[in-house]
């Protein structure tokens, strides 16, 4: 789909605090160094707390790692919007983004979250750019990643012609919305035909959001490992090995990223 449908700026930090500064504010006073184990930890039991929807207590996990993922600021922002805080939301998507800059998913919410905010030019522009980070396929599956979800390129037309919709651009809604019902994915039909139907009616549409409660998970093998016992009941995984690991990872991750057509585009998410 041409972007031609999107005729607006696409500044990703415009009106806002710049994400540097914002990062360097939030972690400034934190001096020691976590350990992967540590994080793991923290992530796994704020996840388990996502899954019985104690929203205080997984933010209270999430809040204490002192060097957060952009996979656990993700997460962090879906528990800001199952407690209606927008605005902490926002917060924890800027730093997300400002973590992963090609992650689609967190363009996809934060636009959401500037509809509610109706801040319409802002969301319209964070669509543009999940958009532009589907590089043109159909649907990216964020299982490898740990996020049950898979984001479809029809989901991201269907919120901008949204965004037109509270502008009272109904042509352009319109055009945005023909174009969506064109793109595969499960879910479309229907949804598309009740869309049309009430933008000729001049009816505004609700924007798509990653479900409550999908959030990313560490890996099922990672945890295992940390949750390990000897015929002693002491820990069998040593926490330097594990922290070994993750800077390997990290490392092999920015080898990647100084050479871009190598791999994966999600890769560099992992840690």
């Amino acid at each position: 789909m041409s972007y031609s449908h999107f005729p607006v700026s696409t500044d990703r930090s415009r009106g806002r605090e710049t994400n540097t500064d914002r990062t360097q504010s939030s972690h400034s006073f934190r001096n020691k160094r976590m350990l992967y184990t540590e994080l793991l930890q923290l992530w796994q039991n704020s996840v388990e707390a996502v899954d019985v929807k104690d929203w205080p207590t997984a933010l209270a996990k999430l809040n204490e790692i002192s060097e957060p993922t952009s996979r656990t600021l993700f997460n962090t922002a879906s528990c800001y919007l199952a407690l209606g805080q927008l605005d902490l939301a926002l917060k924890a998507l800027d730093l997300t983004i400002a973590k992963d800059e090609r992650l689609a998913v967190a363009f996809f919410q934060r636009g959401a979250v500037m509809m509610e905010m109706g801040r319409l030019e802002e969301a319209l522009s964070d669509y543009i750019w999940a958009q532009k980070h589907m590089r043109e396929n159909v649907v990216i599956d964020y299982k490898q990643l740990g996020l049950r979800f898979k984001l479809y390129s029809w989901q991201v037309l269907y919120n901008a012609a949204a965004v037109y919709c509270q502008m009272g651009q109904w042509e352009q809604a319109r055009d945005v919305l023909l174009s969506a019902s064109q793109e595969k994915g499960p879910g479309r039909g229907g949804s598309m035909e009740a869309a049309l139907e009430s933008i000729r009616n001049k009816q505004a549409l609700d924007p798509l959001l990653v479900p409550e409660g999908v959030v990313f998970r560490p890996r099922k093998q990672d945890v295992e490992q940390l949750q390990q016992r000897d015929f002693l009941g002491k820990a069998t995984v040593r926490r330097e090995c594990l922290w070994y690991t993750c800077l390997s990872i990290h490392s092999f991750s920015s080898d990647r990223r100084a050479h871009p057509g190598h791999g994966a585009s999600l890769f560099c998410c992992r840690c």
